[in-house]
């Protein structure tokens, strides 16, 4: 990095200085995207030549499957606006653990060469915070050639480290566009059903795992009334924020960051936004922290809470692929639900509905990969119950995933069993 940074309007920024042809690019995900930068980064992008671009959860409308002409697409997931890329076949996936992400940042396969980053503007002290995300930002911060930043205004100053000041930076460029707002979907009586089932296992005092979308937001939904929960994530999102505010989220049982939520990255509206800004008691950390096993083991009564596409009925889980398209990704689903499963007291959660449409989500078959083996037996909630599958044979897991599949399709599942071998065997 240079010693000197530069600082100037986008209208005036010519990329050509700071990237080079065949260079690998990465930038925060989902609410943590440099929109400014990647705006001026397609502008430009005839005179860069070809450019590798590592995505995580897309939220932007600005790469095109056209862009192929000189953008190189790699992803670990095919989740929000990245779904358009995976459809037009020009997205490569990554199918990794996020706890891999840092080693193979540091040590060359996924390098990055230029990081770009969206920053809240600096502190009284000078020190510039990464606001919405840390996660493998932080192992491209120590590795990348170059980096370049657009200050946000809008952007929380948070938590967690490393703070950057300004001669940590290559470029600064003021932000120009409206950050995306993540709008909360209102959960429906699947959702509904689903979280009460899931929030059946949340004691007081649990420690908290959550993905994103519907699914957690109706099981956080449910538990206005336990007291002193913790929180351990990935992603933070609206339901943690409200119910920090609200008062059940006080970490004061954790056995580790005792009166801190840890995270790795902020998804949600302005609520988590407001709520992130100058909070002390959240703290966002480096996946080295927040997926690194020997943390997670510390954690007590540690209940991981992730979605699926569909799980057989040995208790194999797929949360990558439907109808043939690459549609979800691997992320950190096996590294929260082995923590969990090993956690005193923990539980291992997948929830999901039980139906796609008129399709079964509960199958004799995945029609996608495995990304969860049948020996990482979890709690399978749906909508119609629960399937514990910790300690149970292959023929008691099927009997418990049929009952808590939709009641219109026990009969067929049932009767696939007896004609075919779902146990694979």
């Amino acid at each position: 990095m240079n010693t000197s940074v530069t600082h100037l309007p986008p209208q005036s920024l010519d990329l050509r200085r700071f990237i080079r042809p065949g260079d690998t690019l990465m930038w925060g995900q989902a609410n943590a995207e440099p929109l400014t930068l990647i705006r001026e980064l397609v502008a430009q992008r005839h005179s860069l030549g070809q450019i590798r671009l590592f995505l995580g959860i897309g939220h932007n409308r600005l790469l095109e499957p056209e862009h192929l002409d000189t953008f190189d697409f790699l992803a670990y997931c095919a989740t929000g606006s990245n779904r358009k890329l995976a459809e037009a076949g020009v997205l490569d996936i990554m199918p990794a653990h996020y706890s891999q992400f840092p080693r193979l940042i540091e040590q060359g396969p996924m390098r990055v060469d230029v990081l770009m980053l969206q920053v809240s503007p600096p502190d009284a002290l000078g020190r510039y915070s990464l606001g919405m995300a840390r996660e493998y930002l932080i192992p491209a911060i120590e590795s990348a050639r170059m980096i370049i930043a657009e200050v946000d205004p809008q952007t929380p100053w948070t938590y967690g480290g490393p703070y950057l000041r300004e001669d940590d930076f290559d470029l600064l460029v003021p932000s120009t566009l409206q950050a995306p707002s993540s709008k909360a979907v209102v959960p429906g009586p699947v959702e509904i059903a689903i979280g009460r089932n899931v929030a059946s296992f949340i004691e007081d005092g649990a420690t908290l795992q959550t993905g994103i979308g519907s699914i957690p937001d109706a099981v956080l939904a449910q538990l206005s009334d336990r007291r002193e929960l913790g929180v351990h994530s990935g992603a933070i999102g609206d339901g943690i924020a409200e119910l920090s505010l609200a008062g059940v989220i006080t970490n004061s049982c954790k056995s580790i960051d005792a009166g801190v939520s840890i995270g790795g990255v902020l998804i949600g509206s302005d609520t988590v936004r407001r709520y992130a800004h100058l909070n002390s008691a959240l703290e966002l950390r480096s996946t080295q922290y927040t997926h690194n096993p020997r943390v997670l083991g510390k954690l007590n009564r540690f209940v991981a809470i992730n979605s699926a596409i569909e799980v057989d009925l040995v208790g194999q889980v797929n949360s990558e692929v439907a109808g043939g398209r690459y549609v979800g990704g691997i992320g950190g689903i096996l590294d929260f639900l082995r923590a969990a499963q090993s956690s005193r007291g923990g539980v291992p959660i997948i929830a999901l509905p039980s139906t796609a449409g008129n399709r079964s989500r509960i199958v004799t078959t995945l029609s996608g990969p495995v990304t969860v083996p049948r020996s990482d037996g979890c709690v399978i909630i749906t909508e119609h119950g629960i399937a514990d599958l910790r300690g149970l044979s292959l023929n008691q897991r099927a009997a418990r995933l049929i009952a808590v599949a939709a009641p219109e399709h026990r009969e067929a599942l049932e009767r696939q069993i007896h004609a075919g071998n779902p146990h694979g065997k």
